[in-house]
């Protein structure tokens, strides 16, 4: 009989809970029950990977809650082979779990430790990340467009520059409010019968994010 360890139990008792909060899709439920959460986590705080909870890493930043990660995550909607950008890499939770979808992952960190830190831990997680140390706010502009662009921390407003990457049907999920609360939205890049490009916003639910700090974010913490 296979033994199952106290980190595999805590990552289904979490799927379970994910689900009851709402998430249906079947390859992000999967791919969040892969990625080993504890990884990704301050030593301190490895016993809470598994509760739904944000957790503080360096630098006064936030691994996300797994619900908000699920969440983002699906609206997302991402297929084998996309290619997608992250603004914030963080503790690099976020883009394994972009990885375990297929996806082709850029992340661009602003903070340079946090950068150094999360490279190492992808590397070794086995997730091959192209990474960045810049001002997310900016994008990374030599390899757009993009499938998909999901930002991991709170903006005042839409960063044109970051809606300027995305490709035609490309979705960008970004926090959008002030520095208390956001709403995410998900902006969709289409053409309309002119064939000029045509922007659709959808608004869900609230969060609290980190501020998104950089030349079309926040201009300080």
């Amino acid at each position: 009989m296979m033994s199952v360890s106290l980190q595999d139990f805590q990552r289904k008792e979490l799927i379970k809970k994910l689900i009851e909060s709402g998430i249906k899709e079947k390859k992000v439920l999967d791919a969040i029950n892969t990625v080993k959460r504890e990884l990704f986590v301050s030593p301190e705080f490895k016993r809470f990977a598994y509760e739904n909870n944000a957790l503080p890493i360096s630098n006064s930043q936030t691994i996300s809650q797994p619900y908000t990660v699920a969440f983002m995550t699906e609206i997302l909607k991402v297929n084998p082979g996309d290619k997608i950008l992250e603004i914030g890499t963080g503790s690099g939770y976020q883009a394994a779990i972009l990885c375990e979808l297929g996806a082709d992952v850029y992340s661009v960190e602003r903070i340079e430790q946090l950068y150094k830190e999360s490279g190492i831990i992808l590397k070794k997680a086995g997730y091959g990340v192209k990474l960045k140390c810049s001002d997310g706010t900016k994008g990374w502009k030599e390899h757009a467009p993009y499938d998909g662009i999901i930002v991991t921390a709170g903006s005042p407003s839409l960063p044109e520059t970051l809606v300027n990457q995305l490709a035609l049907g490309g979705r960008l999920v970004i926090p959008v409010g002030d520095k208390h609360i956001q709403e995410i939205w998900c902006v969709t890049k289409e053409k309309d019968k002119k064939g000029k490009d045509t922007f659709t916003t959808d608004k869900y639910q609230y969060f609290k994010f980190v501020p998104l700090i950089g030349d079309e974010g926040w201009k300080n913490a």
